[in-house]
């Protein structure tokens, strides 16, 4: 095969590649734009949740035990690649963390967060991360299955997760015990339907699926944001080497033509010299 023809083949494949990439942009700028409107309403509900028991504890304190007899941390990975040092930044957060009595149990989210721990000692699980927004509420069953299973009380558990915020700083945060905020103070308790010990479980719930939501969300938010970075960067060194091989390939067929020339002026010389 002709250099030309090979270069001919390989300036078709990486314009075959650069359009793969730009759809993989393209998908990632959509899932940042919805995840945004998730988190802003997840954020608002969230700080409902804590308004609320807050309210609730300021007249029923006793509700609110705290135990940290066990602890457990939820690192949130990816789930797919071309993210560029995401998973990376959680790992190193992870080492990061001050040393304890005991090592905390780790819950891992993303097979590619997974795959970099395979021979880490004290995980509890290891789940299938969200490829899009739509899988974050089966992500999440599956994080709430793992929990149960691991008997870890809602009330009394110490959990924490390690992920991205939306604005892409790795950060822990501790989701139980619950801390909320300090309430304003109210002259009469709040009316309730059910026994304040049985309406604290039920708001615990509540703001754990809520918290966890979020975690998720902003996680798969900043993944997206560094998936466009990483596809942009990407994509503006292959259109380099596209030009480059661009002008090589007028090169080449420049030279194709003039020796063509050169041929075809040679044999009308031939043909001249032999009349």
């Amino acid at each position: 095969m002709s250099g030309q023809a090979e270069l001919a083949q390989r300036y078709a494949r990486l314009k075959e590649i650069s359009g793969i990439m730009t759809a993989m942009k393209s998908l990632s700028l959509v899932e940042t734009k919805k995840l945004a409107r998730f988190i802003g309403h997840q954020r608002r509900m969230l700080a409902n949740i804590e308004a609320a028991a807050a309210d609730f504890l300021s007249f029923f304190p006793g509700e609110h035990v705290v135990t940290t007899q066990s602890a457990i941390v939820l690192l949130i990975g990816s789930e797919r690649g071309f993210c560029g040092n995401f998973n990376e930044r959680v790992l190193a957060a992870l080492d990061a963390l001050p040393g304890g009595q005991a090592e905390p149990a780790l819950l891992l989210v993303g097979s590619r967060l997974a795959a970099k721990l395979a021979d880490r000692p004290g995980i509890l699980a290891r789940l299938d991360g969200a490829n899009v927004t739509e899988d974050v509420p089966a992500v999440l069953n599956r994080i709430m299955d793992a929990l149960h299973t691991a008997s870890l009380s809602g009330a009394g558990a110490a959990l924490f997760s390690l992920a991205h915020t939306a604005e892409g700083e790795v950060l822990l945060k501790r989701l139980l015990p619950f801390d909320p905020p300090a309430a304003a103070p109210r002259a009469h308790p709040p009316r309730l339907n059910l026994a304040p010990a049985e309406f604290f479980a039920e708001l615990l719930d509540q703001y754990l699926l809520a918290a966890l939501y979020g975690q998720l969300y902003e996680s798969l938010a900043a993944e997206s944001r560094q998936r466009l970075a990483h596809m942009e960067h990407a994509l503006d060194r292959l259109g380099e080497t596209l030009s480059r091989l661009a002008l090589k390939r007028n090169a080449l067929r420049q030279e194709k033509i003039v020796e063509e020339i050169e041929v075809i002026l040679s044999s009308e010389m031939a043909f001249q010299d032999h009349g």
